[in-house]
């Protein structure tokens, strides 16, 4: 039975591979249309609690700034990846002044906290680059991904159970170690895959790619000791402004005349 089980975790392993949009190898123990589904109720219930403590913006001008800068980058987003059409793309903006951060789950599930607005000062141009990095963890299937990563944590701990006949702390040990990697910040090799089509997609809206090293120069100076959340959940390797500075020459050939992109309809939750 030991041998079966360890057999089986194996081979589970084995078929699940994907292939990201930049042409890197990704391991897939979650498919994207599962993640997608995983995402809406943790999205419908984490709105629904917001709304409860009355923590959802309705500021108009606000509103109206955050639809149509993502929409702009929703319509660049489904011309390029057909499989987000028919996402239900939607924008939760959270009252909380202190955060500095924005998520984008599978599916185009969005949420912005009103501290990237008060504490960094952006502009449109800069918006649009953290909303563009957003976007592109979900266009690059990385929530499924780091949900894998999580199974894959649970599977390695239950088999060593197995091996030791201790099936019930493995279990318990799997259990745990799937939360926290789920709460894991993306890699370092995805938040560069994400910097790279989040820029792709910004400039393509029609926004400026040198507002990527403004904003994370402001990201770098907000704070004080203590980093905004946005850097905690976004590991940032030393090197980052200068990648960003590298690719801008590349961003400018795409589109040379900054023409803006039609705002598609994105819902704010309210």
């Amino acid at each position: 039975m030991r041998k079966l089980l360890l057999t089986l975790l194996a081979l589970t392993l084995l078929p699940a591979c994907a292939t990201s949009p930049t042409g890197r190898s990704q391991l897939m123990l979650i498919s994207p249309e599962a993640a997608i589904v995983e995402s809406k109720k943790a999205y419908l219930s984490t709105v629904s609690q917001l709304d409860q403590e009355n923590k959802l913006v309705d500021d108009p001008k606000l509103v109206d700034k955050v639809a149509t800068i993502s929409g702009r980058l929703v319509t660049v987003a489904r011309q390029k990846y057909p499989q987000s059409t028919n996402w239900e793309w939607s924008v939760a903006i959270i009252d909380d002044p202190e955060t500095v951060n924005a998520w984008c789950m599978a599916g185009g599930r969005m949420a912005v906290y009103t501290g990237l607005f008060n504490k960094l000062k952006l502009t449109d141009d800069e918006f649009a680059q953290i909303m563009g990095h957003e976007i592109s963890h979900a266009l690059a299937n990385h929530t499924a991904e780091r949900m894998s990563r999580a199974m894959a944590t649970s599977l390695g701990v239950v088999a060593v159970g197995v091996a030791s006949d201790n099936s019930g702390a493995a279990m318990m040990g799997a259990a745990a170690a799937a939360k926290i990697a789920l709460e894991l910040p993306n890699s370092r090799t995805a938040e560069l895959e994400a910097d790279h089509l989040g820029m792709r997609l910004a400039t393509l809206a029609g926004y400026e790619p040198d507002a990527a090293i403004t904003l994370w120069q402001k990201m770098a100076r907000s704070g004080g000791s203590a980093p905004p959340e946005f850097l905690s959940t976004h590991p940032a390797p030393g090197n980052r402004e200068a990648q960003l500075a590298g690719m801008i020459a590349e961003m400018r050939g795409l589109n040379p005349d900054g023409r803006m992109a039609p705002v598609a309809p994105v819902e704010i939750v309210r």
